[in-house]
């Protein structure tokens, strides 16, 4: 049965394919201060009617000053608009997130990518919300090996283990772009990255005991370690942070270098498409995983834009291809044919190659990554909760229809 994870929005969410017009889970309207004196007192108002338990209704205000209780002026205060109001008849990038992570669940994906996004959420805060939002769904967490010492790592991560019954993965994000690097103060470049990830790897897994260790107050359980980039002396977890599932581990990349760090130390390698495809991919990453004695999964991550029919699916691609190139060649300009389509980049998706077709068309192209032996596939589309569902009630029962179909029960 092949896995299928959903990439959660990392920046907000919408239908149109100009990002800055995309204002689900954000907005940009600043929030009204209100007079401290008329808080403290119970009397918030505005626009003239009293606070009586309900939530008022918040006006626009500009740049200079609102009107609070129909007469005072006072001055609007900028407050980050990515906050949830939690008063009775809001609704916040939180519940947002909350809807799609809730679809997926109900939708029959078997989990979510909270993603490594240098300029949106944080990966961590999205999977802790997404494991609590959820009873059955894997919850993988993207994340740069240079947050935080392996141990710490692992010890948040037996914390989410615990409260969420083992469903947290991890994922990774060691080839990361030049300038996030140097706006993190991350020196290590190159290679040097998937020796500094295989250091953490090891550490994490070092510390980590899945039996039950009774507690000892201080003590470890004897785990040492000296490497290039972390050291350890008597680590390992016991009492409460032991006896739980280590975190899948899945790892990305196509160099020779990101290749054999899966081979040591992934369960599951996701890999991008290609106009070339993914079968010399595959082949080389079997190769080194069975030199390393190991067997690790292969994976591919790809965006889908999957209608009733091809023509509707290309309807809704020419649509959104338009919207920021008016002029020019189509967005057909870009079919490499068998249903793949190289122009998911420009349209905001992090990877350039996915699939645009009917439902019947990419369910196909899904059958194929498993025949050739790729058994998770990580699907993404926006807005997400709309397409969270088309993937889930037309598509995914015809790309796996022996592992997603129901059969009546034998005696």
């Amino acid at each position: 049965m092949t896995e299928y994870l959903w990439r959660l929005p990392s920046r907000g969410d919408g239908r149109r394919a100009d990002a800055g017009l995309r204002h689900r889970g954000r907005s940009g309207s600043p929030i009204p201060a209100v007079d401290a004196e008329r808080n403290r007192a119970g009397r918030n108002v505005i626009g003239g009617a009293p606070d009586n338990g309900r939530a008022p209704a918040l006006g626009v205000v500009g740049a200079g000053s609102a009107e609070v209780g129909g007469s005072a002026s006072v001055e609007a205060r900028s407050v980050d608009p990515a906050v949830t109001d939690v008063r009775a008849g809001r609704f916040g990038p939180f519940d947002d997130l909350h809807q799609v992570v809730h679809a997926a669940e109900l939708s029959g994906l078997d989990g979510v990518l909270a993603s490594y996004d240098p300029a949106g959420e944080e990966s961590w805060i999205v999977a802790g919300a997404a494991l609590r939002a959820t009873r059955h769904a894997r919850v993988v967490v993207d994340f740069h090996p240079g947050f935080g010492t392996p141990v710490y790592a692992a010890k948040v991560s037996a914390s989410l283990q615990r409260f969420s019954a083992g469903r947290l993965g991890w994922r990774l994000a060691v080839d990361t772009d030049a300038d996030d690097a140097r706006q993190r103060g991350d020196r290590v470049t190159g290679d040097d990255r998937y020796a500094r990830a295989a250091e953490f790897l090891t550490v994490a897994r070092g510390v980590w005991n899945e039996n039950p260790v009774p507690a000892a107050g201080f003590r470890g359980t004897g785990f040492d370690y000296a490497g290039e980039y972390y050291d350890v002396i008597d680590g390992g977890f016991r009492g409460i942070l032991s006896g739980l599932p280590f975190p899948a581990v899945y790892l990305s990349g196509d160099s020779t270098a990101a290749l054999e760090l899966s081979a040591r130390h992934g369960d599951v390698h996701v890999f991008t498409e290609t106009p070339q495809g993914l079968d010399a991919s595959l082949t080389e990453l079997r190769a080194l995983s069975a030199a390393a004695g190991r067997t690790v999964r292969a994976g591919v991550e790809v965006p889908v834009i999957a209608r009733e029919t091809e023509t509707e699916a290309w309807a809704r691609v020419e649509r959104q291809w338009r919207e920021l190139y008016p002029d020019g060649p189509g967005a057909e300009a870009l079919d490499l044919g068998d249903g793949r389509w190289a122009g998911f980049t420009q349209l905001g998706y992090p990877q350039a190659i996915g699939l645009v077709g009917s439902y019947e068309q990419v369910a196909r192209q899904l059958r194929a990554y498993a025949t050739a032996g790729v058994d998770t596939v990580v699907l993404s589309g926006h807005p997400h909760l709309e397409e969270v569902y088309r993937a889930g009630e037309h598509l995914l029962f015809l790309a796996d229809p022996t592992g997603r179909t129901l059969k009546e029960a034998t005696a």
